[in-house]
């Protein structure tokens, strides 16, 4: 009688790979996708945010995005709220008005020198559904309700004082020799004598004195719409 032939040991099942990088999971949710979209902004410009482009780089099919963020629309509204939250308005009902304006506006200015590429589209940008947003209004409308201002100016001021820290923030970014006339300096000798002057008794950033010049100047005229 031969011998039992000796059971074979099963073959082990082949361990599943993981994909690269973090869980899908993890990122597709509205902060990694706000996180993802203001890299892609910072690496390839405002036209490079496409839904392809960000799905891309989370990782996931467009298919997988659009169940989260139906449009780029709402990717905007995302941005839009994440840097709203970011710019200080806590002064507004424990400050006086004056103080409570400079904090908002030099926050809103360094948030926004941050993320200059977003300007031109967020300036320009519904409001609408977008709580974070929204709740930063609230805060500076009532501080200027507070503080005095008649109902129809609120509004006017507001977006006044925003095309300011807007075009400011853009400033930071501006290089240091941005005035200098070069070989056309004796043809602008006012201009180049200010400029000359400006830089023998400055001691603070340019771009900072500037904003300060601009938002005091402000900050006076507004106040004398004050009840």
């Amino acid at each position: 009688m031969p011998a039992p032939t000796p059971a074979t040991s099963a073959t082990p099942a082949r361990p599943v790979r993981r994909r690269a990088g973090r869980p899908t999971a993890a990122v597709l949710d509205q902060g990694g996708i706000t996180t993802a979209a203001l890299e892609l902004i910072g690496t390839k410009g405002y036209n490079g945010l496409t839904m392809a482009a960000l799905a891309r780089s989370l990782g996931v099919a467009p298919s997988a995005l659009y169940n989260h963020v139906s449009s780029k629309d709402d990717v905007l509204i995302l941005l839009m709220d994440h840097l709203a939250a970011m710019v200080d308005v806590s002064a507004f009902g424990s400050e006086p008005w004056e103080s409570a304006v400079r904090r908002w506006a030099w926050s809103y200015r360094d948030v926004f020198s941050e993320h200059t590429p977003l300007i031109p589209i967020i300036a320009v940008l519904p409001v609408a559904n977008a709580p974070k947003t929204l709740a930063m209004y609230e805060s500076v409308t009532a501080g200027f309700r507070e503080a005095g201002f008649p109902e129809d100016r609120i509004i006017s001021a507001i977006v006044a004082l925003e095309a300011f820290v807007f075009g400011a923030a853009y400033d930071v970014t501006a290089p240091d020799d941005i005035f200098d006339a070069g070989s056309l300096a004796s043809q602008v000798p006012n201009f180049t004598a200010a400029v000359d002057r400006l830089a023998l008794e400055q001691h603070d950033r340019p771009t900072d004195v500037a904003f300060s010049l601009g938002l005091e100047a402000l900050i006076s005229g507004f106040g004398a719409l004050r009840a």
